[in-house]
């Protein structure tokens, strides 16, 4: 399973995304059953890429990722590529199609 970073503020959210160059922003509350239920299957995902970071963010706890990231909802999970917002996915996920979609990132990102 995916080693999960908790990330607890908005500057650690920013030197995350810059430290990794395939960085995979988690977007939770902790009263949200369905972020529960996610996470468990984004973390074995997400074995299968070893490249992409993980880093999980408390949305009470770090209110300004709303503003910042516009984040509207919980869960939201974000893929970012040196720097840049690639994927975005939230509330109800579909993991077959964010399985396919982070393949084709992936493989584009790595095959050079």
């Amino acid at each position: 399973m995916k080693k999960l970073g908790e990330l607890d503020s908005y500057a650690k959210v920013e030197a995350f995304i810059k430290e990794h160059e395939l960085s995979f922003l988690y977007v939770s509350r902790p009263d949200c059953s369905v972020c529960h239920a996610i996470l468990p299957k984004l973390q074995t995902l997400l074995d299968h890429f070893p490249q992409m970071e993980l880093g999980q963010v408390n949305a009470l706890e770090v209110e300004e990722i709303a503003g910042h990231l516009s984040i509207f909802t919980a869960p939201t999970l974000l893929l970012f590529v040196e720097g840049k917002e690639y994927l975005r996915e939230d509330r109800f996920v579909r993991f077959a199609d964010l399985e396919e979609k982070l393949k084709r990132i992936y493989e584009l990102y790595t095959s050079h």
